[in-house]
């Protein structure tokens, strides 16, 4: 209906309203006053104009569908310019399938609310024109429809469908540089979901079985490959603007993190007997570029706080998504109870496939207070917004600001109350870590899942429980 009725053709119709509502997509919607949740419309166009019909209720629409008048209410535009470069774009605030799962209603932004996108886009375009003008100039074909969503503390999610192209879902931010990211981000995504209508990349394989540096589960094929896409292109954006900008300590870690995070999930997957001949050619394309960027120089601060969050996000993933092998659990604490200092069986195996059921909670907080210390303000920030971090401890806070003696102080007490919290077992790796190379960090941040499984065993089986750090540290002798 709604491309009739931007051709203007002649037209008569019956229409769905969801309490009161017919969507006309990408247009606007007509919104009668109407206490039933389904009911039909009658809708008429013709030389007269257009016009909707329920019951004895008639809203005539305007000729210009960017006014709005009562009973009508547009999709709103902002156009953003910059060089010679423009991006317009649809602030889609009414369509009731503008979320990726079920129908929801119309949540209008205020006049405010419109204006502070618009500043926004404005500066992330000037952004994207300056350091990422090939992006840019392709991104208006793959991005023109956003769909506002609240404001996320220290965060900025986004979301987007190969079953909507064009679309994306982002959470609002008044950082440009976030929003540039996002976007990129979304428009990757997109693009890759039409190259897949086009060209079969991997075959139809839903195990989750990936670990992926950008989220907290396992994922399939699929996902990792879009993920790889989608990380290149805001490695590829934090690249540029750290490389413009060398005191921005907050964009060379970005591109530390991301371009190590895509490298490592394309090698994981490149040899996959899911890809197919066409996807290996694909991230081969990718790899021409990312490979050489793996190489390039980043301040040292940034590049250790990159490795520092990589580490912690995948110990953490170990935790909740690897079971260690039973038998190898069971000779390790029948080992400590013989008081083995080196059990003679080698290496212990590694888990053969992780599990989608989470062992744990996963809160991401020293990654957010990371991007605290390194963005405006710097410890300024982070002792005013760092306690506020959702999930974040007062470990964290010590780790973040180097006091390494009271970090472990900190997360030890936390084990007492809960030996078996993701948080602070990897915790205490990194500030063990950040205090100096041992065994008992080496276990928590390589082998956390093996520590804790271990642990749980001795823990019934034990008249006094040893801490899990020991029994880390009796691991980490030979483990690697």
């Amino acid at each position: 209906m709604a491309a009739a009725v931007r051709a203007g053709v002649v037209f008569e119709a019956e229409l769905p309203a969801w309490q009161g509502n017919v969507s006309l997509p990408t247009l606007g919607i007509v919104r009668f006053h109407s206490s039933e949740a389904f009911e039909v419309t009658k809708a008429l166009a013709d030389d007269n104009g257009i016009t909707f019909r329920m019951g004895q209720n008639t809203i005539r629409l305007p000729d210009d569908l960017s006014v709005e008048t009562p009973g009508w209410l547009p999709v709103r535009s902002i156009t953003s310019r910059h060089s010679d470069r423009q991006l317009t774009i649809r602030l889609d605030d009414l369509d009731p399938y503008r979320g990726l799962y079920e129908p929801i209603p119309p949540r209008r932004l205020t006049a405010f609310e419109v204006e502070s996108w618009r500043t926004v886009v404005d500066d992330a375009w000037r952004l994207l024109t300056t350091h990422l003008p090939d992006v840019a100039e392709t991104l208006p074909e793959s991005l023109y429809s956003l769909v506002p969503a609240p404001a996320v503390a220290f965060r900025l999610p986004s979301a987007s469908t190969g079953e909507a192209f064009g679309s994306a879902i982002v959470a609002y931010s008044s950082d440009p540089e976030q929003l540039a990211a996002a976007l990129v981000h979304e428009s990757q995504h997109i693009r890759l979901g039409g190259v897949q209508h086009l060209a079969t990349l991997h075959t139809d394989d839903p195990r989750e079985r990936f670990y992926a540096p950008w989220r907290d589960d396992p994922r399939p094929i699929g996902g990792v490959l879009h993920g790889i896409y989608a990380f290149f292109g805001v490695a590829a954006f934090w690249r540029a603007l750290a490389a413009a900008e060398p005191d921005n300590a907050l964009a060379s870690f970005e591109f530390a993190l991301w371009r190590s995070a895509s490298w490592r999930a394309l090698r994981a997957v490149h040899r996959d007997e899911s890809m197919t001949d066409t996807g290996r050619r694909f991230l081969d394309g990718i790899a021409t570029e990312l490979a050489p960027w793996q190489e390039e120089p980043v301040a040292s601060g940034p590049e250790a706080w990159a490795v520092t969050s990589a580490l912690d996000h995948y110990a953490t993933w170990r935790l909740r998504h690897l079971r260690p092998d039973a038998d190898t659990v069971s000779v390790l604490a029948e080992a400590w109870h013989h008081g083995d200092s080196w059990p003679k069986f080698g290496e212990p195996p590694e888990p053969r496939a992780p599990t989608p059921v989470p062992d744990g909670g996963w809160t991401g907080a020293r990654t957010d207070l990371i991007r605290l210390l390194l963005g405006r303000n710097g410890s300024a920030a982070l002792d005013e917004h760092g306690p506020h971090v959702p999930g974040a401890a007062g470990a964290d806070l010590a780790l973040l600001h180097g006091d390494n003696e009271a970090a472990v102080t900190g997360y030890r007490n936390l084990l007492v109350t809960d030996p078996d919290l993701p948080t602070a077992l990897v915790g205490l790796g990194l500030a063990l870590a950040a205090r100096g190379t041992g065994p008992a960090a080496r276990a928590l941040l390589h082998r956390p899942e093996l520590v804790r499984a271990v642990h749980r065993v001795l823990r019934t089986s034990t008249a006094k429980t040893p801490d899990i750090e020991t029994v880390a540290g009796w691991i980490g002798r030979f483990t690697h």
